[in-house]
C-alpha cells in the first residue's frame, strides 16, 4: 500500500474540492508513491508528534491542522514548523492534512461533536454554495446511452457521499443541421451530420475531473462542445457547522454541566443564560464567531464553538447562549473518527491514534 492509496480514503470522506479557498490542504510533505509502514492520525503536527511516528513506524502522518499553512521561505529550523517538515523529511515520514475539507463534510468534524452529545435530527447549519455543478453537451443520438452509463459511471449519478443527484438525459431537445451548414468536426476520421440528444446533468464539484475524462474519452466527437456552470442551490450534504436536537430539552445550567462533561473541557465561557429550557443546539468545531448569525436564524437555543472575543459575546443579545468550550476541547475527538473511518476501510493495516496531547493552551 502507496501512501495515494490511504489519501484516497481520506478522500472519499472528505473530498478536497470542499476546502475553504484560504486553506492549505492535501499532502503537504512527502511522496505520494512512498510505501507505507503505517499511519499516524493526530489533530496537530508537531515535532513531538513526529517523534511519536518514528517510535510507532508510521511514515504517514494524517493531521487535521495543516502544519504549513503560509508559505515557507526557508527551512532554517528557526520556527516549529519549519523544525517539524525538516525533521519529517529527514526520516521521510509524509504528512497529509484535511482541515476545512473535513470541517465541510457530512460525516466530519460536526458530526462527530453532535454525536459526541448525543443530538438527533441533524442538519448542515451553513450549507456550501456552488459546490454543485451541471453539464451540458450533445451527443449522436445512437450514442447518448453509452455516455450517459459512462457519466454515471464517473460520479454523475449521485453526489458522492451525499447521494443527491438529477440526472436528465432522455432526449431533452435535438439538433439537426441543414444542408447549408458547414461541418468542421464531426465522429472522429469522419465529417458528417446527424441528429444529437442533448444531455444535461448535476454533479458534486468534486467529482468534475472524472465526468471530464470520461465525457471525452467516450463521446465521438474529436472536439466536444459542452458547458458547465455552477447551480445556485446550495448543497444540504455539505457545509460548516451543524444544528441538532436533544431528546430531551435540558435546562441551561444542567446543559452546560453536560456539555463540560461530554466535551473533556476544564471549562466554558458563555454569555448570559437565556430564561427557556434548552433543546436546539448548534455546533461548530474551531473558530466559530462567523455564524454566530446562522445560529441564531436557526432558532438555536445554545451555539457551541471556540475563539469568541470579547465583544462577541455581546451579539446573543439574550436570544441564544454562545457557549466557547476551547479551540482544541472543539476538535479533539476528531483524531478517533479518522481512526475509526480508516481502520473499516484498511482492516489489514496498522492505523495508530496519536496519544500526544497538542493543545497549546493550558489553565491553571
Amino acid at each position: 500500500m502507496i501512501v495515494q492509496d490511504v489519501i484516497n480514503q481520506l478522500e472519499e470522506l472528505a473530498p478536497l474540492a470542499y476546502a475553504e479557498d484560504f486553506d492549505n490542504v492535501g499532502l503537504l510533505v512527502g511522496d505520494k508513491n512512498n510505501k507505507i509502514t503505517g499511519v499516524l492520525i493526530t489533530l496537530d503536527t508537531l515535532e513531538t508528534v513526529v517523534d511519536e511516528a518514528i517510535a510507532k513506524n508510521c511514515n504517514l502522518i494524517v493531521s487535521f491542522h495543516p502544519i504549513i499553512f503560509k508559505g515557507l521561505k526557508k527551512l532554517t529550523g528557526k520556527s516549529y514548523v519549519e523544525r517539524v517538515v525538516m525533521k519529517a523529511i529527514k526520516n521521510d515520514i509524509a504528512i497529509y492534512s484535511m482541515h476545512t475539507a473535513l470541517d465541510n463534510a457530512l460525516q466530519g468534524v460536526n458530526d462527530m461533536i453532535c454525536n459526541q452529545l448525543e443530538l438527533i435530527n441533524k442538519r448542515i447549519l451553513i450549507p456550501q454554495s456552488h459546490s454543485i455543478k451541471k453539464l451540458t453537451t450533445y451527443v449522436p443520438k445512437d450514442e447518448a446511452e453509452q455516455l450517459r452509463n459512462a457519466l454515471f459511471r464517473a460520479g454523475g449519478g449521485s453526489l458522492g457521499n451525499y447521494d443527491a443527484c438529477s440526472f436528465n438525459a432522455n432526449g431533452i431537445g435535438t439538433f439537426k443541421a441543414n444542408e447549408n451548414a458547414k461541418p468542421t468536426k464531426g465522429k472522429k476520421g469522419q465529417v458528417h451530420f446527424e441528429e444529437e440528444t442533448k444531455i444535461t446533468i448535476t454533479y458534486a464539484k468534486h467529482a468534475e475531473s472524472n465526468i471530464l475524462k470520461a465525457l471525452f474519452k467516450t463521446h465521438s466527437y474529436e472536439e466536444v462542445a459542452y458547458e458547465i456552470t455552477s447551480i445556485e442551490n446550495k448543497n444540504q450534504n455539505i457545509g460548516m457547522g451543524m444544528v441538532a436536537e436533544l431528546t430531551e430539552p435540558m435546562q441551561p445550567e444542567a446543559f452546560l454541566k453536560y456539555l463540560k462533561a461530554k466535551m473533556n473541557t476544564k471549562l466554558i465561557r458563555h454569555s448570559a443564560l437565556i430564561n427557556k429550557p434548552i433543546k436546539r443546539i448548534a455546533v461548530l468545531g474551531g473558530s466559530g464567531s462567523f455564524a454566530i448569525q446562522a445560529a441564531k436564524q436557526a432558532e438555536a437555543d445554545v451555539f457551541i464553538t471556540s475563539d469568541l472575543k470579547y465583544h462577541d459575546f455581546f451579539t446573543a443579545e439574550n436570544r441564544i447562549i454562545l457557549a466557547d468550550i476551547g479551540h482544541y476541547e472543539s476538535e479533539q475527538y476528531t483524531k478517533n473518527l479518522l481512526v475509526a473511518y480508516l481502520t473499516k476501510k484498511i482492516s489489514n493495516f496498522a492505523i495508530v491514534l496519536s496519544k500526544t496531547n497538542t493543545n497549546p493552551v493550558k489553565y491553571f
